[in-house]
């Protein structure tokens, strides 16, 4: 456990940080940015002064989102707000992964409220667009457009979530804490489990495709089997690519000599 809270500041900079995703002020990037949790548990290790932990904790949490879809821009869980919350109450907490996925996943529904009423706000942006659209002024498409949404975005998440960095992470992570190595606990860790699993599941089968499961089998027991060496994920990245170039040059050939 690294710190007993987050100081004012810290909140006040992973706040701002999940608004620029959530406004998408970065520009198109910052929809990979909400989407996947990574980035956002990178710049909470770095505000918390703890980027390993933070990123193992986060480890686990991309993998429950990594088959969630997007349909229409709206998730059923908001994986930056999940992430901001969740890996600085598992870090003071002291909690393991697994364990952070049982505070992740209500925390990003939650989220994904806040987010739904950000559509709402912008509906009445959009009334504003319409009449510069028809008075044809570019100026001001640019600044409903542009400007008034994001700055409606930052009012919307940077208070929403400082407070529940400041002032509801060292709560969470106190109640947690205290009922950490119990029995409810441990179920929440068999079930952060699971949903780890399902992210995969899920991802397999959204871009997966049977004949090519078997690439995902050889990199899994390839993987159990070269554990003991301790290979890291850049090796394991660079054969990956060299089978794969292997696997093109193979089928190109293939279909020439047919």
């Amino acid at each position: 456990m690294g710190q007993a809270s987050l100081s004012s500041i810290q909140a006040l900079i992973i706040a701002i940080w999940v608004a620029l995703v959530e406004s998408r002020a970065l520009g198109y990037s910052t929809l990979n940015l909400r989407f996947s949790p990574l980035m956002t548990g990178l710049v909470v290790g770095i505000v918390m002064g703890d980027v390993s932990t933070a990123m193992t904790i986060t480890a686990s949490i991309q993998l429950i989102y990594m088959g969630m879809i997007a349909p229409g821009g709206a998730m059923p869980s908001e994986p930056a707000v999940a992430t901001a919350i969740a890996v600085p109450v598992a870090i003071l907490a002291g909690l393991q992964p697994t364990e952070a996925i049982a505070v992740a996943v209500p925390v990003g529904l939650l989220g994904s409220y806040l987010y739904q009423f950000r559509f709402f706000l912008n509906t009445f942006i959009v009334r504003l667009t319409d009449k510069y659209a028809a008075e044809l002024n570019d100026k001001g498409l640019t600044f409903s457009i542009i400007i008034l949404p994001t700055i409606v975005s930052f009012a919307l998440f940077v208070p929403a979530m400082y407070i529940g960095l400041y002032y509801g992470a060292p709560v969470i992570a106190d109640f947690t804490a205290s009922l950490s190595g119990g029995r409810i606990f441990h179920i929440l860790d068999a079930v952060g489990g699971g949903l780890a699993a399902l992210g995969i599941a899920l991802i397999l089968q959204v871009i997966g495709k049977t004949k090519y499961l078997v690439f995902f089998l050889l990199a899994y027991f390839t993987a159990v089997m070269l554990k003991p060496l301790g290979i890291n994920t850049v090796t394991f990245a660079i054969v990956g690519a060299i089978i794969a170039y292997l696997y093109i040059l193979v089928i190109s050939e293939s279909a020439e000599s047919n």
